[in-house]
């Protein structure tokens, strides 16, 4: 029984010290919060007192807080919010990982999150950067500038990311170095790196998360690749679509809003131009169409290379099946608004994603060959005997 009191009050004593551990850093919570941020521009560290990247920012914080918060005529405040006791302070600043640190500058409705590394110099270059007080007197060659890109590839690191990224468009390939889908991905992503060389509206870049694993966390990379679009420093979207050079070129032109170039007309394109037999569904649509016999899918993005070449063979599966009623083919535009939540909720990763329904179930994902034939054979098969009891 003492053992058990010794080993509880030793508990207690480790957690009191952790958070007396901060005595310069501003406690922030919900009653004091909305006040502070109004009256002086904030660094706050959001954090969990069991999270061990938090335990290791400590010290460093403390002394952030101590240079700072004593000294005369500072125009920042170092402070913390323990989210495990003011979740309402942290839910409503989106703060989804510990530690979180927010740069709040007086005057401003909206905080700047830091994505650098988390030492003493780069957290102060950080704060001077808020305050508009970068030295003058620091050469070009003392600035941590970013390396010159590799035949238009630019490799990031945690000491570049940050002020890489803070401005302009960025389309970013974060990768683990023994993924296979990487490895087969790299030799492409250095292609349309060295294709768009010489675009001054958009870079190609990436980072290693097994070495910068932090930054990962932050941009909420769950797998590798991940391939995201980021606008001065903050991501847009996670690129889905497929991943040949002519899919990712399409999706840069039209992230950049640049229009498709007119073109002759080829054999595919007239086949594009002729009626539409498939039936385009929306999120208002869907529901009802696939509730009665078979309905074969196609979720699409009008940029989607492997989509385009798809189109026409499609509208000719839609043709074979005039006349029967039991069989449906359509489509559905992802890249519509209000279509949006039901390609997420169909599950759709990816264009073109072909999903086929039987009496409102979805029953298949198709995966085989896209010819014609193979096609209607699959659609087929599942129609079959659909007259019998």
């Amino acid at each position: 029984m003492r053992g058990a009191v010794l080993v509880l009050l030793a508990s207690f004593l480790s957690i009191s010290l952790g958070h007396e551990e901060l005595v310069h850093t501003i406690q922030l919570t919900s009653e004091n919060f909305s006040k502070e941020i109004k009256e002086s521009n904030y660094f706050v560290m959001f954090f969990a007192p069991w999270c061990g990247h938090c335990k290791r920012l400590a010290p460093t914080w403390e002394q952030l807080a101590e240079m700072l918060n004593t000294k005369e005529g500072s125009r920042v405040k170092i402070g913390k919010v323990d989210c495990t006791e003011e979740d309402s302070v942290c839910s409503a600043h989106e703060v989804t990982g510990y530690p979180t640190l927010k740069f709040f500058k007086l005057g401003e409705a909206e905080s700047t999150k830091f994505r650098g590394t988390r030492d003493l110099p780069t957290l102060t270059t950080f704060i001077n950067e808020q305050l508009g007080e970068t030295e003058e007197k620091e050469t070009e060659d003392e600035k941590p500038e970013v390396p010159e890109a590799v035949q238009g590839l630019q490799e990031l690191t945690d000491e570049t990311f940050g002020k890489f990224v803070a401005n302009g468009k960025h389309f970013v390939k974060f990768y683990a170095p023994w993924c296979g889908h990487c490895q087969k991905l790299a030799p492409t992503w250095n292609d349309l790196a060295k294709a768009l060389e010489h675009e001054k509206a958009v870079s190609i870049s990436k980072l290693d998360c097994t070495q910068y694993r932090p930054i990962c966390q932050d941009f909420e990379v769950k797998g590798y690749p991940s391939l995201l679009w980021i606008e001065d420093g903050k991501k847009v979207e996670k690129y889905s679509g497929g991943r040949s050079l002519d899919d990712l070129k399409a999706y840069v032109d039209k992230m950049v809003g640049k229009e498709a170039k007119p073109a002759e007309k080829t054999q595919e394109d007239s086949k594009e131009d002729s009626p539409q037999v498939a039936l385009q569904l929306t999120a208002d649509t869907f529901d009802h169409a696939i509730e009665t016999g078979v309905t074969f899918v196609k979720f699409f993005a009008p940029w989607c290379g492997h989509c385009k070449r798809l189109a026409p063979t499609w509208e000719e599966l839609a043709v074979k099946f005039v006349g029967n009623g039991n069989v449906k083919i359509a489509k559905v535009d992802c890249t519509v608004a209000e279509n949006k939540e039901l390609c997420s909720l169909q599950d759709v990763d990816g264009f073109p994603t072909l999903h086929l329904y039987k009496k409102g179930a979805k029953l298949e994902e198709y995966n085989g060959s896209r010819t014609l034939d193979a096609l209607y054979d699959f659609v087929a098969k599942h129609d079959k005997g659909h007259d019998e009891l």
